[in-house]
């Protein structure tokens, strides 16, 4: 048999517990065939064919990013400290109008790059040119939940038609592609951005193929106000009335959410997806997160696009969490770190519907250890309370998804780190130039 054991370390287990003990993953299947200490352990260990150190460090599921646009890495840094409505108008939507299909290529091998560097194995992704960053994700050995991003404002009756179905034709091309590590989903942006007709089309031929959807909703008060205005009904009374909350289904930010809404989320089992940091940069405002847990609602993090962030650190984004979490609430005890560490792991999984987010017996070998031994992690009273306030991408020593070693003493195999790195340099400069 065909196998990797990441020896040495401690490690996490799905009940929050960190023991001391082996992971031995049957490479073939992409899955763990056993973890501990004992005899059967220690067996597997010495015929593995391949082993990693993680001799002082913490073996963690592979984190997952369950909201991004992922090239947008070449837009980080462009337009700061503006709100959201403008930020988009101004800035963000006349630079996206200048891409090319290359740039969304080599964006996304950036930002697939700056993932695998800091624990990330898996993410989901709302943006353009859909086969390009399939073929990425392919390249660099990662999961991903992609869709082309449906935006119907300002476009001829034609156009919006022709977006709504590209993001259909993509959703049912693209899913299970790189050997099923793509899935897939309809896309469209947000409720107000896509008006009602191209929306209930768009969803009602989504759910009659099986396909999730994910939007934005409810990220500013600017999305909620119109809709009520308009509607009289509060944003996701009307994404229930348009069938875009249910099983599978996952909203990004749920920012401005009451207590109604909660609940409907809860019921109809619709996921959401935090992104802390993006809310803060963009004032969006606070999501209401442990509430929003309290319910029953499955809580995923995201870090949004590196535009509004500016990285796509998952730790970075577990740390902001926990405290933003706590002013919202007003408590100090909310969002502890047990559960930013579960939001950035099998929370991520489940409300992306892929393997993945837990370290056991017969799920996805998607790994990362992460070092310990370093000034800012000593000593290590709770290594989970250090894994959401202290660990950096940086720390991470190994990254490995579906069995595979993506990253093996922080040198990234799958991907040319240097060669991305001056590509996407060249890339970025071209595309504010062309702006």
């Amino acid at each position: 048999m065909d196998t990797l054991c990441i020896t040495g370390g401690r490690v996490l287990h799905p009940d929050g517990r960190v023991r001391e003990g082996d992971v031995v993953v049957d490479r073939e299947a992409g899955t763990i065939l056993g973890v501990g200490a004992d005899e059967a352990i220690a067996k597997h260990a010495a015929d593995a064919s391949e082993t990693l150190d993680a001799t002082g460090g913490l073996v963690i599921p592979g984190l997952v990013n369950a909201h991004t646009h992922v090239s947008m890495t070449l837009l980080r840094g462009y337009a700061d400290d503006k709100p959201l409505d403008a930020w988009l108008r101004e800035d963000v939507w006349p630079a996206e109008a200048e891409l090319t299909d290359d740039d969304i290529e080599v964006g996304a091998e950036l930002g697939v790059l700056e993932m695998i560097r800091s624990g990330t194995t898996t993410f989901a992704d709302m943006y353009f040119a859909t086969d390009r960053v399939a073929d990425v994700v392919d390249r660099a050995g990662v999961r991903a939940r992609l869709g082309h991003g449906v935006v119907t404002v300002g476009k001829s009756e034609e156009e919006a038609i022709a977006d709504v179905e590209e993001s259909l034709a993509v959703a049912a091309d693209l899913d299970g592609a790189a050997d099923g590590r793509v899935r897939t989903a309809f896309m469209p942006h947000s409720l107000t951005t896509v008006a009602e007709a191209y929306l209930r089309e768009g969803i009602e031929r989504a759910a009659a193929e099986g396909v999730p959807v994910h939007l934005h909703a409810n990220e500013t008060r600017e999305e909620v106000d119109p809709i009520l205005g308009e509607r009289g009904e509060r944003p996701l009374a009307y994404a229930d009335d348009l069938g875009a909350l249910g099983e599978g289904n996952f909203l990004a930010h749920c920012v401005h959410v009451d207590d109604a809404e909660i609940e409907l989320l809860a019921e109809t089992g619709t996921a959401a997806v935090h992104c802390p940091a993006s809310n803060m940069k963009l004032a969006s405002g606070m999501a209401p997160v442990q509430r929003l847990r309290e319910a029953g609602v499955t809580v995923a993090l995201g870090t949004d696009g590196a535009a509004s962030n500016n990285d796509l650190d998952l730790f970075d984004e577990m740390r902001d969490a926990a405290m933003v979490g706590k002013l919202a609430a007003d408590d100090a005890s909310a969002v502890p770190a047990e559960a930013v560490v579960e939001m950035a792991t099998a929370g991520g999984a489940d409300a992306l519907d892929l393997p993945g987010g837990r370290i056991a017996e017969g799920e996805a070998a998607d790994l990362a250890v992460v070092d310990l031994d370093a000034p800012h992690l000593t000593p290590v009273h709770d290594p989970v309370s250090h894994l959401a306030y202290a660990v950096r991408g940086s720390d991470v020593r190994h990254t490995v998804c579906g069995g595979r070693v993506l990253m093996r003493d922080r040198e990234v195999l799958t991907l040319d780190a240097d060669a991305v790195q001056a590509r996407a340099a060249e890339a970025a400069d071209d595309l504010v130039s062309r702006v």
